[in-house]
């Protein structure tokens, strides 16, 4: 949902770092879990108390905490004062519409992502804000509602799969980044799909349908391109990072993660190529049916011209015409008109105008 104007006026005049919610509006109340782990141990519980965590990042561990629901300002100034996140850090995570982006701090970095998910029903792109704080041995992630596609990376650090219990918490932060660039390869799939649908139906029979899917595909591929851009440009400022808190032999996991952006920058370039390339098939579709339609009038048109004239000649009033008074004139007049639309169609066949 668009940021309205009344969103933007709550900031107007305010001091930087001012928190106050920009997005659409919550009911739900914000939620709080924590993942504790290492090597040997793991730990998972729901946070009702920020004050909660302060033990578990004072331990030799890595910790993630993940907040569902930013618009709750009072939690987020909590958990701002307990790890020392920067005014302005506080004031991104509660704007909903930030640019993906990359921010180095004293002891920590802040990153601010885009969570795509689709919707199978509404065959429509959800879009959410993930912004991450990561430090030393803690990653707080904020979301602006429950659910994401971090479940896979939870039931790892669970079941103590793959490398990730015996890594630091700059690895945590690229498992969760590689799982939202690659839930993009997914919903590209799903637009490619529509796309095909679409580009069959317009080969056959272009409609006002036809069009507005076109139109929904272009739309939704631009936001993916707004989400996907600057991403590219966060990662690439991420790998340059010379605060110590991305350890050089993770450096190829992120530099993967920068080759799968690159790729999804190209296959939404590609369906946008492909979508612009359907609405002119689409609009040729439409001019070419005009086409036939005003071929076939006009050629209707043509051969009733001659009929019509000598019907108004012989339509006229006068006494004296010729074969007025003839037993033969109206036979001889039916005659006239059919070997003159019979030479006219056969003219027009012989041209292969139809």
């Amino acid at each position: 949902m668009p940021i309205t104007h009344t969103d933007r006026k709550k900031k107007t005049g305010l001091p930087p770092g001012s928190l106050i919610f920009v997005g659409s509006k919550k009911t739900t109340p914000a939620t709080v879990t924590l993942f504790d782990y290492d090597e040997k141990t793991f730990s998972e519980q729901e946070i009702r108390d920020v004050a909660e965590c302060i033990p578990f990042i004072k331990k030799n561990s890595v910790t993630w905490i993940n907040v569902d629901g930013v618009h709750d300002a009072a939690l987020i100034e909590k958990i701002g004062a307990a790890f020392d996140i920067h005014p302005l850090e506080l004031e991104d995570i509660m704007n909903s519409e930030q640019r993906p982006k990359v921010e180095e701090y004293e002891s920590c970095f802040f990153m601010v992502v885009k969570m795509l998910s689709y919707d199978t029903a509404k065959r429509s792109i959800r879009i959410e804000q993930v912004s991450m704080v990561i430090m030393e041995t803690c990653v707080i992630t904020f979301q602006q509602c429950a659910g994401d596609v971090f479940g896979p990376i939870r039931e790892r650090i669970r079941t103590a799969k793959g490398r990730i219990r015996k890594k630091k918490s700059d690895y945590l932060a690229y498992c969760l980044l590689d799982a939202i660039i690659d839930n993009y390869f997914i919903i590209l799939e799903k637009i490619g799909e529509r796309i095909e649908a679409v580009e069959d139906r317009v080969m056959l029979r272009p409609s006002e349908q036809e069009r507005n899917e076109i139109h929904r595909v272009k739309r939704e591929t631009l936001f993916m391109r707004k989400s996907v851009w600057p991403l590219r440009e966060a990662l690439n400022g991420l790998m340059r990072l010379d605060n110590g808190l991305v350890m050089p032999d993770n450096i190829p996991y992120f530099r993967d993660i920068y080759d799968h952006t690159i790729q999804v920058i190209d296959t939404v370039e590609t369906i946008r190529d492909i979508s612009a390339g359907l609405l002119d098939l689409y609009l040729s579709g439409v001019s070419n049916r005009m086409n036939e339609i005003m071929k076939v009038l006009t050629m209707i048109a043509t051969i009733f011209i001659p009929i019509t004239f000598i019907a108004g000649v012989y339509g006229m009033n006068f006494r004296y015409m010729p074969e007025l008074g003839s037993r033969w004139g109206y036979p001889l007049i039916w005659v006239t008109f059919i070997t003159v639309a019979g030479i006219m169609i056969a003219y027009f066949k012989r041209k292969k105008w139809f």
